[in-house]
């Protein structure tokens, strides 16, 4: 498979590394500077940039006819139109928060602890999540992602960095050197306290799962997400 890298920075360059070793070659590897984007020998494209450059990026490979998976986060503000772009050039476009396989199953525990404790108002919730500190993002996009699948499946109707209210979860973001990510739910009461907690020892397990998402939607069309590509859930 022949991969567009839109985004070399630190994870461009660990998922060329995992892209190679799993068989493919890089096509193109575009940055900040990079003027033009030509997808002619390309079958796929991964988007890690910057939020300032991820829209047009992805619109540039629908254009292309190119599918296309994103990892960048802090430009969701656009994800109805993009879904709306893809659709309208019948082309591919899969976005997740978190490629990790370990999250994306975290995610699902996630939701089915939400959905079990949603009944018992004696445990007060928050988020804690932590990154390195060359991040430009606050609150996480996994965070945010853990929040609103949470909101869905309880009575808690938004989330804050602030001091919450009684419908609202707290998240708090921290950002710590060289740390890849760690997040971490707890649910607090007066008798006990349950906590799950997803750790990520290094940036290997997001670029595996994003050349692993790059396979599978390689040859279809239409809107997806990790849910679909580990047929979780």
């Amino acid at each position: 498979m022949k991969i567009a890298l839109l985004g070399y920075g630190k994870m461009g360059k660990i998922i060329e590394r995992v892209a190679i070793d799993r068989g493919h070659s890089i096509t193109l590897k575009a940055d900040s500077k990079t003027k033009e984007l030509d997808f002619t020998d390309s079958d796929v494209a991964i988007d890690f940039s910057l939020p300032s450059t991820a829209v047009s990026n992805i619109k540039n490979a629908i254009d292309a006819k190119v599918p296309v998976i994103s990892g960048t986060t802090g430009w969701l503000e656009y994800y109805d139109d993009i879904v709306d772009y893809c659709n309208s050039n019948n082309s591919a476009f899969l976005y997740a928060s978190n490629f990790s396989l370990g999250v994306n199953i975290f995610f699902e525990v996630n939701r089915v602890l939400a959905k079990l404790i949603t009944k018992y108002s004696d445990y007060k919730l928050d988020i804690e999540e932590i990154h390195h500190t060359q991040k430009l993002d606050a609150p996480s996009g996994t965070a945010i992602s853990l929040a609103n699948d949470i909101i869905l499946n309880s009575d808690y109707k938004n989330w804050t960095l602030d001091n919450p209210n009684s419908d609202e979860i707290k998240i708090e973001a921290k950002r710590i050197v060289d740390v890849p990510g760690t997040h971490v739910i707890n649910y607090n009461s007066e008798v006990d306290a349950i906590e799950i907690k997803h750790t990520a020892n290094n940036r290997e397990g997001f670029a595996m799962g994003a050349v692993i998402a790059a396979e599978w939607i390689a040859d279809k069309k239409g809107v997806f997400t990790m849910k679909e590509v580990l047929n979780i859930g």
